[in-house]
């Protein structure tokens, strides 16, 4: 009996000794398994951050793209306008030099005089009409086109009608080089 008491308790130690040594596999499985999914854990957070900030460059990217776009297009309208201002003030200088042809074209009689006259008034239409500038039409009165400086109460003609045009007007686009004076009606 005592040969089987000693057996039991070796059997009995053996038994401890393996149930110790499962738990301590399982305690450092569950330790490797929580290390791993902390790690994991990290491993999603730092992705998540990451992500974020890609989109915040994707974000400050987009922005400055449409940033420069609108500079470009804001100094690229402002070349047109300088350039449309250098023109106008071109022909505020040359318009007179126009009246006066025309002027001597309507009171000149039929000679040679005449006739180089009207080839250079001729010319000069020419070179407006190649610089785009337009002459301002004298039908109904317009505030952004026309000048009254006289005005007239007749029955003959309508309402805001131009009776007479002094001075022609001229514009570039929607930019107004000259206002037409004009005669104006009721």
């Amino acid at each position: 009996m005592a040969e089987e008491n000693k057996k039991t308790e070796d059997t009995v130690k053996e038994e401890t000794v393996k149930e110790e040594t499962e738990k301590e596999e399982v305690k450092k499985e569950k330790n490797g398994e929580c290390a791993e999914k902390k790690k994991k854990d990290a491993s999603k957070k730092e992705c998540a951050k990451l992500k974020e900030e890609i989109e915040k460059q994707k974000d400050a990217y987009m922005r400055l793209a449409a940033e420069y776009d609108n500079y470009r297009k804001r100094t690229q309208k402002e070349k047109e306008e300088i350039y449309t201002d250098a023109i106008s003030d071109a022909l505020k200088q040359i318009l007179p030099v126009v009246d006066n042809l025309e002027r001597a074209l309507k009171y000149a009689e039929g000679d040679k005089v005449v006739e180089g006259v009207k080839m250079t008034y001729d010319k000069f239409e020419k070179v407006l009409s190649d610089m785009g500038v337009e002459e301002i039409e004298c039908k109904t009165f317009d505030p952004y086109y026309h000048n009254a400086v006289m005005h007239i109460e007749d029955e003959a003609y309508g309402e805001s009608e131009i009776v007479e045009c002094f001075e022609k007007g001229y514009k570039k686009g929607d930019k107004v080089i000259r206002y037409a004076m004009v005669k104006v009606a009721n």
